[in-house]
């Protein structure tokens, strides 16, 4: 211990823990930040109170409060606590807490003040995750409302220090000294393979090991991106290694007896390969490791509030993440790190990873803020403030599930779910089940316990299956299981253990899921493996399981994947009359009124709803024909945008106003992409609809004056100033500019009209160069360029010399930037 580079900095650390409320601690991987200096602070008694260290990872938290306690001769719960998601071992004698999984922000919810302790230690804060923000919003509330002398510690071996700083003008800063051992960087890139198949190569991987093993000594340690390239390396590793070489993998849903087989030192005369995913980028130290190979990827999970389903992308990894990887290599003496990518790829890599704020579902974050009185997210101080498109949508399901009211703030059932220290729709679930008998509680408890870790390997997405094979003891870590579910029961039944038995009640599964994920109630579309949730998006099941055949399901797990559709992993089969029954908030009625195209006239029906789904039809009698109106828009919105009479300048219009909403956002125009307009009909479309009664006579509508008004006329002043519908060149005539969404302006223009200019027209306020479009004589295009300055200097020497002989005529001066334009030939000028 005494050998750590912390060392050097504990005395300067102690002196500015004194002097500052606020302090950033920058060390790297290794120095012993996670672990000498907890211990230092308790030896010298630098605080009085309690410490509470928040660690994202419950891998990380376990293996440290186990080694702080040995450093200390002692178990944990004495002098070292530990406090996660289904386990806590704490006493009076604690001094030091190590926490995780939102404990953190339990404890400032329960207790602002935060009685009894003096310092909140943000370890690895780098990650970034959700919980660790939110706990650092809340925090620096804390501290400037109620607790001045609240002392907070934020540590990681890549801080962005400088982006901390602003968020803590006030804060001391500190660094530790680089790592103990050097680290010899070498690189090895696929080439052209890597990209045309992006992720990771098994075979190639795998040799690469294979060659630094037998050039090497020592154990190694490979970064993958998830459990399924783990799973396939090992099997090519162990056919291929020979038996002096252990392979071990660690990730995050490892029964714990694994993930210390990964940990601890290979046995004597042995080697270790252990294939990790980003879990052991900080915070652990694996022993005996002095090479590290680094794919170079990472799956994370992006969230997309429009569609509410998540999407696994496998990206790149970030500088910051490289670093902490290789330091891997130089913790116990001179190492190596591949790096499986050129060194020309790593400087392409952002600095720093997304954070979890501003990918993620936020409907805890936003059931927390409710909690802790906060309106709007920019009440707090963050370092990266919450999308306000996601809050909302989160704010929309808490609103689903009875968590919130309409005005947004906590009704009885959100503090139940808030209180329950898991995730919303699961906490949904529990608080639905206590109205249910006790079959229904304990299902509930089970199913829960089951969400919260989903096992993994299994392929079958039935959950009643999965659940049948948790009560016969099959699955693996059911005792895991068991224990979790017994929490969730005495919270259920007050604290009251009634020994249930384990027996779930299937008749109560569908109803118990309905309850925490509303919106993917799901339907069948006809087609075998094909649904459609409540939140209008399309699922697939895998055509060969059984809940393919089923007529309606509920749907826990669902990720996007990279060929664009939505696979479901864990749902329920389900019987939609069951569901009326249990639960018919989730289900209303309305009339509905559509324009029959066969007939040419209206039609209508009474239909029961759930979400966007129609459970029934009944017929309904002739429709009054002043609601003609309503009824076309249906049938626009059914037949899509199309079916309206476009115009060029209408198009136009339109097509602008989706291109200034990335070029110039700080307009803040409506939306005006295809599935934004038909979502915003009655709003744009309807007023200008009076005496329209029949699909054809849609043809009178002005759309460029329905649109006009949307947008507002002081908006649509500024969208015609900044992105101009025709460019003046120096002639004086006018062109139109082509806009296309996604793609730069274009003009076209013959090229002795431009003559005398010295660089290309720029539009939206001087952000975005137009491409130009530079004809000949004959209106064919000459070349495309958005660099006109370059051109004249460069490229127009060659077409100078064709268009010399082609078209005598015309003039084609030799210094063009500073010629006349014209659009005469040589004869009038």
């Amino acid at each position: 211990m005494s050998q750590l580079p912390i060392e050097a900095v504990l005395p300067d650390l102690h002196a500015a823990l004194q002097r500052h409320e606020q302090l950033i601690l920058k060390a790297p991987p290794g120095a012993g930040k996670s672990t000498r200096l907890p211990i230092f602070l308790l030896e010298n008694r630098a605080i009085a109170g309690k410490i509470v260290m928040l660690e994202p990872r419950r891998l990380a938290a376990r293996n440290i409060a186990a080694y702080l306690a040995a450093q200390l001769g002692e178990t944990i719960g004495q002098t070292i606590g530990l406090r996660m998601r289904g386990e806590t071992k704490v006493s009076a004698a604690t001094r030091l807490e190590i926490v995780t999984e939102g404990v953190m922000t339990r404890m400032l919810q329960q207790d602002p003040e935060l009685s009894g302790i003096d310092l909140l230690i943000f370890d690895e804060f780098h990650e970034r995750s959700l919980h660790a923000d939110t706990s650092l919003a809340l925090a620096l509330e804390v501290q400037e409302a109620l607790r001045d002398d609240l002392k907070l510690l934020v540590m990681s071996a890549t801080l962005d220090h400088e982006a901390l700083q602003t968020l803590l003008p006030d804060a001391g800063f500190l660094a530790s000294e680089g790592r103990s051992f050097p680290v010899d960087y070498r690189y090895q890139s696929q080439g052209t393979a890597a990209q045309q198949n992006p992720g990771v190569a098994t075979d190639w991987t795998g040799k690469q090991i294979l060659k630094l093993l037998s050039e090497e000594s020592g154990s190694m340690l490979v970064f993958l991106p998830g459990a399924g390239e783990i799973r396939r390396l090992a099997e090519w590793l162990e056919a291929a290694a020979g038996s002096d070489a252990i392979m071990a993998p660690l990730y995050g849903q490892l029964d714990a007896k694994a993930q210390q087989q990964a940990i601890q030192p290979a046995p004597k005369g042995k080697r270790k390969v252990v294939l990790a995913t980003n879990i052991a980028e900080t915070s652990l130290t694996i022993e005996g490791i002095r090479l590290v190979v680094d794919t170079g990827w990472e799956r994370v999970s992006q969230w997309d509030p429009k569609t509410g389903i998540s999407r696994l992308a496998l990206v790149r990894i970030a500088r910051s993440s490289a670093e902490q990887r290789a330091g891997r290599a130089g913790r116990l003496e001179p190492g190596i790190c591949l790096r499986l990518y050129s060194e020309e790829m790593l400087t392409r890599q952002p600095a720093v990873p997304q954070p979890e704020i501003l990918r993620a579902d936020l409907s805890r974050l936003a059931l927390e803020l409710a909690q802790w009185g906060c309106a709007s997210a920019d009440e707090l101080r963050w370092l990266d403030t919450p999308a306000e498109a996601a809050l909302q949508q989160a704010k929309a399901l808490l609103q689903a599930l009875g968590a919130l009211d309409e005005r947004g703030q906590l009704t009885a059932k959100g503090q139940l779910i808030q209180q329950s220290g898991t995730e919303p729709r699961l906490a949904a679930m529990l608080a639905h089940a206590r109205t249910l008998p006790a079959s229904a509680q304990t299902t509930a408890a089970l199913l829960v316990a089951l969400l919260e870790e989903p096992a993994r390997g299994i392929r079958n997405p039935d959950l009643a299956y999965q659940l049948h094979l948790l009560e016969s003891d099959q699955l693996p870590r059911s005792q895991l299981y068991r224990q979790r579910a017994r929490q969730h029961l005495a919270t259920l039944r007050n604290g009251q253990d009634a020994a249930p038995g384990w027996r779930t009640d299937r008749r109560w599964l569908a109803t118990l899921m309905a309850a925490g994920f509303p919106d993917r109630i799901a339907l069948s579309r006809g087609q075998e493996g094909r649904f459609q949730l409540a939140n209008g998006q399309g699922v697939s099941v895998d055509h060969e399981q059984l809940l393919a055949t089923e007529s309606a399901l509920v749907v826990a797990d669902v990720v996007k994947t990279r060929q664009g559709d939505s696979q479901v992993f864990t749902a329920v089969a389900a019987d939609i009359e069951q569901l009326r029954e249990d639960l018919p908030p989730l289900f209303h009625e309305r009339e509905w009124l559509d324009w029959d195209d066969k007939k040419g006239r209206l039609v209508a029906e009474k239909q029961c709803c759930c979400g966007k789904l129609v459970i029934q039809r009944t017929p309904m009698a002739e429709p009054d024909p002043a609601r003609a109106s309503e009824a076309l828009l249906n049938a626009i919105r059914r037949q899509g945008l199309s079916v309206l009479p476009w115009q060029a300048r209408s198009e136009s219009l339109r097509i602008r106003a989706c291109c200034a909403e990335t070029w110039l956002p700080e307009l803040a125009l409506p939306a005006m992409d295809d599935a934004s307009l038909l979502a915003s009909l009655e709003d744009w479309l309807l007023p200008f609809m009076t005496g329209i009664r029949t699909m054809k006579a849609l043809v009178n509508l002005d759309l460029s004056a329905a649109l006009e008004a949307y947008l507002g006329w002081d908006k649509t002043k500024m969208l015609d100033s900044a992105l101009p519908t025709h460019y003046e060149v120096p002639t004086g005539s006018r062109y139109p500019i082509r806009y296309q969404t996604g793609q730069a302006p274009v003009l076209a223009v013959r090229m002795q009209e431009m003559f005398g200019e010295q660089a290309s027209p720029v539009i939206a306020n001087g952000k975005i160069a137009v491409v130009l479009e530079l004809l000949s004589p004959a209106q064919r295009p000459l070349q495309i360029t958005s660099d006109l300055a370059a051109f004249w200097q460069g490229a127009y020497k060659d077409v100078q010399k064709e268009m010399k002989g082609r078209y005598p005529k015309h003039v084609w001066p030799d210094d063009p930037a500073s010629h006349a334009p014209t659009r005469k030939t040589k004869k009038y000028l």
